[in-house]
C-alpha cells in the first residue's frame, strides 16, 4: 500500500492542480488576445504532458510492462483531459471546447513519444 501511494501520489497532486486551474472563472492574463490564447494553450499541452509523464511513473511502479505502461498512460491522460473540459463546461465564464482536448492530446502524445524515445535509447 505504501508503493501504491507514493506512485500514485504526484499523480494526484497534478490532477488536483489542473482541477483547481479549470474551476477559476474567466483566467485572463491580461497580455493581448493573441499571447493570452498562445500561452493558454501552450499551458494546456504542458500540464497534460506532465500528467501523462507523472500516470507513465506510477504505472511503472505497478509492474505493467512497457508497452501496456505508455498505452494506458496516454489512455488515462486523455480521459482525464475529456473530463476536465467537461469539468469546465460548468465553470461561470468558462466553456469546454473539444479542440482543448485535442491540445491535452497533442502535450500527452508528445510526453509519450520522447518516454519512448528515451526507451528505446536506454534499450540500445
Amino acid at each position: 500500500m505504501k508503493n501504491f501511494f507514493y506512485n500514485w501520489l504526484p499523480v494526484f497532486i497534478w490532477a488536483g492542480l489542473i482541477f483547481y486551474l479549470s474551476d477559476q472563472p474567466g483566467l485572463n492574463s491580461g497580455m493581448s488576445a493573441f499571447w493570452d490564447v498562445f500561452l493558454r494553450k501552450l499551458a494546456h499541452a504542458f500540464v497534460f504532458a506532465v500528467l501523462n509523464f507523472l500516470i507513465f511513473l506510477a504505472l511503472r511502479g505497478q509492474e505493467f510492462n512497457y508497452r501496456k505502461t505508455i498505452v494506458w498512460a496516454l489512455a488515462l491522460a486523455i480521459l482525464y483531459a475529456v473530463s476536465d473540459e467537461i469539468h469546465q463546461g460548468f465553470v461561470p465564464e468558462r466553456e469546454g471546447k473539444i479542440q482543448d482536448v485535442g491540445i491535452d492530446s497533442l502535450g500527452i502524445i508528445f510526453s509519450s513519444l520522447a518516454q519512448i524515445f528515451f526507451w528505446q535509447r536506454k534499450k540500445n
